[in-house]
């Protein structure tokens, strides 16, 4: 028998991303308190900076079609 993957909403894996960034509590406790495997949560960390650039680049293009 074989386990279904869980699948994480795009707001709980950024919320768990931008509080591993922060610093709020360290990966390791953030994975036990939400029960996800701390290579998961620096997984969803690295996504998130590495697109950061990203989002801003598309917001501007956005504004400036509009203006």
């Amino acid at each position: 028998m074989s386990k279904k993957r869980i699948q994480y909403s795009s707001e709980f894996k950024a919320k768990l991303a931008l509080a591993a960034i922060r610093g709020d509590e360290t990966v390791p406790q953030l994975a036990a308190r939400y029960n996800v495997h701390p290579t998961q949560i620096n997984s969803w960390k690295r996504q998130l900076i590495e697109q950061a650039a990203e989002l801003f680049c598309k917001n501007n293009t956005a504004a400036n079609k509009e203006q």
